[in-house]
């Protein structure tokens, strides 16, 4: 009995927990049109996104093949009221690694990537669900 309450406790827990940022992100639109749509999830003690469709400029979607299934963000770090950083995020426009932060309000995600003390604008994501 004890058990079973300490399991109930604990999975109320974490979803009382959860980061608001989870969830599925369209991106911003690429030098060349394409968009993607990205899942943010727990990875281990962090957040990463995999990117799960992409919409290249002809307005095809992708569901699989090219980099469906990468992961476009990883090691992102929680650092309250709607900021995250320590991460890395992946540009695929670029094909390069970038330090990354994110600055989430309401249904709208700021990303910002680095490399070298310079830092990109990396658009503003918007929540699918």
């Amino acid at each position: 009995m004890l058990r079973a309450i300490c399991v109930m406790m604990c999975v109320a827990g974490s979803a009382a927990g959860a980061e608001p940022v989870l969830g599925l992100w369209k991106t911003a639109l690429q030098e060349d049109g394409a968009y993607g749509f990205v899942q943010i999830a727990p990875c281990g003690d962090n957040l990463c996104g995999i990117l799960v469709e992409g919409v290249n400029a002809a307005g095809v979607l992708a569901k699989e093949g090219g980099h469906i299934g990468r992961k476009i963000i990883w090691d992102m770090v929680a650092q309250g009221d709607g900021h995250y950083g320590g991460g890395k995020i992946w540009s695929p426009d670029r094909d390069r690694t970038y330090q990354a932060d994110m600055t989430l309000a309401g249904d709208a995600l700021k990303i910002r990537g680095c490399l070298l003390g310079i830092c990109r604008d990396g658009g503003t994501w918007v929540r699918v669900n």
